[in-house]
């Protein structure tokens, strides 16, 4: 899954994030409630998890908000404020689920288990194809010519963003931003390994089968059906 943490207590961010990441997910992290809300209209996320008490907009304002502007993206509060009023109030603002902090881990990957299961088809977590490479992005599958291919977790990440954009150029920034959380630092060469790692993996592995991952030069990189 996709999954956005809106939490300004820098600490547990990065511990959920860690937490997801290693359970197989992809995992972006936004401090104030405006960065959250900006991110949610951005990206195609699975599940949210929102803090209440945020700097910029509260927790129930950005939910709000969310539901105004049509996103039915499913919404678990994370929050310290544990009275049944505070409950009602997240439930009844359009959030799926209410975990009182603080919560233990396991109790928070279930309950994602449980959306994840429920959200299973809709669009954004259909099988994506391009030639003989299909992804399941609920399954985190990836196979091609039938065959399954082992994928560490950023691979699948950089994987799927290039499979959404089929045909059209990802820059080394979006990369950075989409799957690393991070702005471009054009002194690192990490994108590069794990484009090299993929490249291998998806198409010197298929030898002579036609690649399907480009390298445009001083733009980023593209996946595209092989020429004939």
């Amino acid at each position: 899954m996709r999954i956005l943490i809106v939490e300004d207590e820098a600490r547990l961010a990065g511990f959920i994030q860690q937490g997801l990441t290693q359970a197989g997910h992809v995992a972006d992290v936004a401090a104030t409630g405006p960065e959250g809300l900006e991110r949610a209209a951005a990206t195609p996320y699975d599940c949210i998890l929102l803090d209440l008490m945020l700097p910029g907009q509260s927790g129930l304002d950005v939910l709000r908000n969310l539901r105004e502007f049509g996103l039915s993206v499913p919404v678990i509060i994370l929050s310290a404020l544990t009275d049944a009023r505070h409950v009602v109030s997240g439930l009844e603002a359009g959030a799926v689920d209410y975990l009182r902090k603080p919560f233990a881990f396991d109790e928070l990957l279930a309950r994602l288990l449980i959306i994840g299961r429920k959200t299973a088809g809709p669009a954004g977590a259909e099988a994506l194809h391009l030639a003989d490479l299909v992804l399941d992005p609920l399954g985190r599958t990836v196979t091609r010519a039938g065959r399954p291919l082992s994928l560490t977790n950023r691979e699948f990440a950089v994987l799927d963003l290039l499979l959404r954009n089929a045909g059209r150029v990802v820059t080394k920034t979006r990369l950075a931003e989409k799957v690393w959380d991070v702005e471009y630092d054009m002194g690192s060469n990490v994108i590069e390994v794990h484009i090299s790692q993929l490249r291998r993996k998806l198409d010197r592995d298929f030898a002579p089968a036609p690649p399907l991952l480009e390298t445009v030069i001083g733009q980023g990189y593209r996946l595209r059906e092989p020429m004939e």
